[in-house]
């Protein structure tokens, strides 16, 4: 009896000192299971960090979705072309209320875009068909260019190797710093135009005179 004691005694013991890096390995492995911005949620499989601006956000579960012939690549491929899109809007309708219409859409006098625009479409309705013109062609073009490069696997989403002065063709770490960059203005920018498109069309005021007027509302 004093025998079978003992041995409890130095299994308890030796228990007691034994390193507990299993139970650490598995801490890590349900951490590193987490999403970085919602950490209350697992991360989506496919999110694991490789896509610029990466950080796990996808509460719908959206980047799951491949059996409707829409996948994780259409998926980027369509934020990145959004994001491109919303920063040149943001920009015009600033510059635009700011500086003036372009030369030939002198007929756009109002400071809200929104309303610009349909004094364009009532004095040169051409320049309209024009521009819609032109977004078929570039979807066209952008749409092929997505469709091989999923289906080659050679292509990133929305890259179509237009780099002029070389920003990516240097150090890598700048050049995937440049990336995420893109993708949160982008993101913040795709916001912005929303912004600017919902309240130009509910109290028609430009963005900046919005902006101007609110502050000068509220203020002390």
């Amino acid at each position: 009896m004093m025998k079978v004691a003992a041995l409890a005694l130095l299994a308890g013991s030796a228990a007691a000192f034994a390193p507990a890096a299993p139970a650490s390995r598995t801490s890590v492995a349900l951490n590193a299971e987490k999403s970085a911005s919602l950490p209350f949620l697992n991360r989506p499989p496919l999110l694991d960090g490789s896509m610029a601006g990466d950080v796990g956000f996808d509460p719908l579960g959206l980047s799951n979705i491949d059996d409707v012939g829409i996948d994780l690549y259409w998926l980027r491929e369509a934020e990145i072309k959004h994001a491109r899109v919303a920063m040149l809007a943001v920009t015009g309708f600033v510059q635009v209320e700011l500086f003036g219409p372009a030369p030939g859409c002198e007929a756009a006098t109002l400071k809200c875009q929104t309303d610009a625009f349909w004094q364009i479409w009532n004095s040169h309705p051409q320049y309209i068909a024009a521009g819609l013109i032109m977004i078929t062609f570039i979807e066209a073009v952008s749409g092929i260019a997505a469709t091989s490069g999923r289906e080659s696997g050679d292509r990133a989403p929305g890259d179509f190797g237009l780099d002029p002065l070389g920003y990516l063709k240097g150090d890598p770490e700048k050049a995937a710093r440049l990336q995420a960059q893109e993708i949160a203005n982008g993101r913040l920018a795709m916001w912005a135009a929303a912004g600017l498109i919902g309240q130009g069309c509910s109290n028609h005021l430009g963005g900046v005179e919005a902006l101007t007027q609110s502050l000068n509302d509220n203020m002390f």
